[in-house]
């Protein structure tokens, strides 16, 4: 009888375990497990709901008018805490072309008499090999060999940099006063018959030109009496604004920025295996247009816009057996995206960029952009679904198709679209849908296995997934999306429907970015604190070559460390589970690691969030809290991402 109680209790232990699994709780083992801790509320993630006026960047945000707050920026700008970048880089108060006139400060003593203290550490710019673009403005100044970096050197470190802006002043400026033209778009959109006079302000610009006997708001005119603007990103833009003046040769109109249906270009050059992730807001427009190179006449654009390219004359794109990261709104930045890269993933997808805010000319939104362009049509937002773009789409099959045939049709990069099983739960449509999708001009589909009225509650549906991976031609590649957080799950899945090109992974990669080394070493990996550490150095390091080393990039990069946080703080390690794999909707109790490093990664609460903050980017400033923007310690809201 007593030879058989350990055997009882083994029994009765995976009964618990089994039990807590079915209420979806972690099991973690018993000697690791510990009371809730007694927290204050001034230490809670939520703590701003106390104090509205608190943000999740610990600024204050009170009501005030738009001229009140433009005066106090400029105060802000000329105060010692803002040293002219000029002076920042050379150290020569002779330095800033604009004098006195400068925006910024030139009292270098008066800065370093404020300047926080130098981080521990290295320079991430001189680290990676070249010169520091902030000088004395940099948090790691000490470390900096000469006092300062010759303005040459600042200027070589940015050409070496592939993070530039492909928004030229130029462009924007177009792009403000409305004054931009899309002459592809139009020409498919008017072959689709979705560009008449009841659809677009041509023909009362054609009439008000006509009383002006030709005239036009630009103050020049062709033989026609249209008004000739480029279009084109890049150097060559000044060239292609004066050819496009002297050609005379076509009847083009301007296009209003608030036009239903039109396209934007974007810079195809930055790095290789990335998309970008777009929320098409169809109430405005219907595509974006990545062109094939910058500075093309716009006549020649004219002349070969009506035909469609073949799908065979297109790049070919191959997600097969490809790793790949989804587009991950906030935390999915590029940094964030680095990390992965160094853990393994193929393939990552850009942060979403709104086409409204890319047709503003926000510099903000264009920084977004990267290499291919991928439609988002799932997206469950409730700003993006309220303006009818987003998963509002899928309610709309042939807006849809109209979007991503208009897409196609201008661009010579490939179109991808994502999209959720449905709009309402239990009215799945994306099976009905499929075969046509590659006749739209879609590369590869993204099915997410939820429905945009399911959000993130339940678990994805992979057998719809399954369903219509099956249905879809063999010409479009479909990708599987849902709950992917250990490379059993992406076995199964691949097993289960060989027909998926791959699976992409979302929340897992939030949650632990190795997953990708797990997938491809085929392991579990039961990663020490003291890897995870690292792994946290790596963002930090990549952020501050991304954000700036200053003590604003430093603090940016803090703030995203954070909001990271707050998903890495759900993963349990490996060794401390009852059942493994670990889930990605379980709930881990309050539990002990094993280290004290360990058991303060496994905090939801912000303030240890902001104690392993300081660990990597030294003490906050005063005054500063912090709220996670998504909210993703809160397992039992719907909204939770």
């Amino acid at each position: 009888m007593e030879a058989e109680l350990p055997g009882h209790e083994a029994a009765a232990v995976e009964v618990t375990a089994q039990q807590l699994v079915a209420r979806a709780i972690a099991p973690i083992k018993k000697e690791f497990l510990r009371p809730p801790p007694l927290r204050s509320s001034s230490a809670a993630p939520n703590d701003n709901k106390k104090n509205p006026a608190h943000s999740g960047s610990g600024l204050l945000k009170d009501n005030k008018s738009k001229r009140q707050l433009k005066r106090e920026r400029r105060e802000e700008q000329k105060s010692a805490r803002n040293l002219c970048p000029e002076l920042a880089k050379t150290g020569d108060v002779t330095s800033c072309p604009y004098n006195d006139k400068c925006r910024f400060s030139h009292d270098i003593e008066a800065f370093k008499a404020q300047k926080p203290a130098d981080l521990d550490g290295q320079c991430p710019f001189l680290k990676s090999g070249g010169p520091c673009p902030y000088g004395l403005a940099c948090r790691f100044s000490s470390t900096h060999e000469d006092a300062v970096p010759s303005s040459t050197g600042h200027l070589n470190g940015l050409m070496s940099s592939s993070e530039v802006n492909g928004l030229t002043k130029d462009v924007q400026k177009l792009l403000w006063k409305n004054k931009m033209r899309f002459s592809k778009a139009d020409a498919r959109l008017k072959s689709l018959g979705l560009l008449g006079p009841s659809k677009s302000k041509m023909k009362d610009l054609e009439n008000k030109e006509a009383e002006n006997g030709g005239s036009n708001k630009c103050g020049r005119s062709d033989d026609n009496g249209s008004c000739e603007i480029a279009s084109d990103l890049g150097p060559k833009l000044e060239e292609a604004i004066k050819d496009d003046a002297d050609a005379k040769s076509g009847s083009d109109e301007l296009c209003p920025q608030k036009r239903r249906k039109t396209e934007v270009k974007c810079d195809p050059s930055e790095t290789e295996n990335e998309d970008v992730n777009v929320t098409e807001e169809v109430a405005e427009i219907s595509s974006i247009n990545v062109e094939p190179e910058a500075g093309c006449d716009a006549k020649t654009i004219e002349t070969d816009l009506s035909l469609k390219l073949h799908p065979r004359e297109k790049k070919l794109i191959d997600f097969r057996e490809k790793l790949y990261l989804a587009p991950l709104t906030t935390v999915g930045n590029l940094p964030f995206r680095r990390v992965c890269k160094v853990l393994g993933v193929d393939v990552t997808c850009g942060e979403m960029a709104m086409c409204t805010n890319l047709l503003q000319g926000q510099a903000s939104e264009w920084a977004l952009l990267r290499h291919f362009i991928d439609i988002n049509m799932g997206c469950p937002i409730d700003i993006v679904v309220n303006k009818g773009a987003g998963s509002a789409l899928l309610t709309k099959p042939m807006r849809m198709k109209n979007i991503v045939d208009v897409a196609s049709s201008t661009v010579e990069k490939p179109i991808t679209i994502k999209v959720r099983t449905a709009y309402f739960e239990g009215k799945n449509r994306i099976d009905s849908l499929i075969a046509d999708m590659g006749s739209w001009g879609a590369s590869a589909v993204t099915i997410h296995g939820r429905s945009r009225q399911q959000r993130y509650s339940k678990l994805a549906d992979w057998e719809y997934i399954y369903q219509c991976g099956r249905k879809a031609p063999k010409t479009l590649q479909v990708v599987g999306n849902g709950d992917v957080f250990s490379f059993l799950d992406w076995n199964n899945h691949r097993t289960a429907c060989p027909e998926l090109a791959t699976c992409m992974v979302a929340r897992g990669a939030l949650i632990k970015p190795w997953i990708f080394t797990e997938i491809k070493e085929q392991r579990h990996w039961d990663i020490s604190s003291g890897e995870r550490l690292n792994i946290l150095k790596d963002f930090v390091h990549f952020g501050l070559e991304h954000w700036g080393s200053d003590t604003k990039g430093v603090e940016t990069t803090r703030r995203f460390l954070l909001e990271w946080l707050s998903y890495t703080c759900r993963y349990v390690p490996v060794g401390l589970l009852e059942v493994i794999p670990q889930r990605i909707n379980w709930r881990p109790p309050s539990y002990y690691g094993r280290d004290e490093l360990e058991t303060l990664m496994a905090s939801d609460s912000a303030a240890d969030w902001i104690r392993i903050s300081e660990m990597l980017l030294g003490k906050v400033p005063d005054g500063f809290t912090f709220a996670p923007k998504h909210k993703s310690n809160a397992y039992d809201r719907a909204e939770n991402g």
